[in-house]
């Protein structure tokens, strides 16, 4: 079960051909747990930095995730993740934080809705 999700996942990253070198680790622990860490560099030499802990017992399958995008100089382009250190913010703890160094409620997100969100701003230039 959890091989489907990570394959799932690599075959979206091979999908996209804005997306230049994909470097994800993948740790089976258990039929349906599993972690995942990669790299993913972009066409305009941004980098997206993610990490999931997938659960797929649970009625709610990522127990923990960040995904941080930087443009190539290494600036904060946005960054999702679900460390419980914003309780203001009406998501909690899932949130955004932007560029602005604000941080603004958000669900959780899939790799799929970052990287078209990552599409979107490479495409705008």
């Amino acid at each position: 079960m959890i091989e489907a999700y990570f394959q799932s996942l690599l075959d979206l990253l091979a999908s996209l051909p804005f997306v230049e070198t994909p470097d994800v680790s993948l740790e089976k622990r258990g039929e349906l747990v599993g972690f995942i860490r990669g790299a993913v560099g972009f066409s305009d030499g941004s980098t997206l930095f993610f990490r999931e802990l997938i659960d797929l017992r649970l009625p709610l399958t990522k127990v923990m995730y960040a995904y941080h995008y930087q443009r190539a100089d290494g600036s904060l382009m946005f960054r999702y993740d679900n460390t419980a250190h914003h309780q203001a913010v009406p998501t909690f703890p899932h949130h955004k934080h932007l560029m602005s160094e604000d941080v603004v409620p958000a669900e959780i997100p899939s790799l799929e809705e970052i990287l078209r969100e990552i599409e979107e701003m490479i495409l705008k230039g």
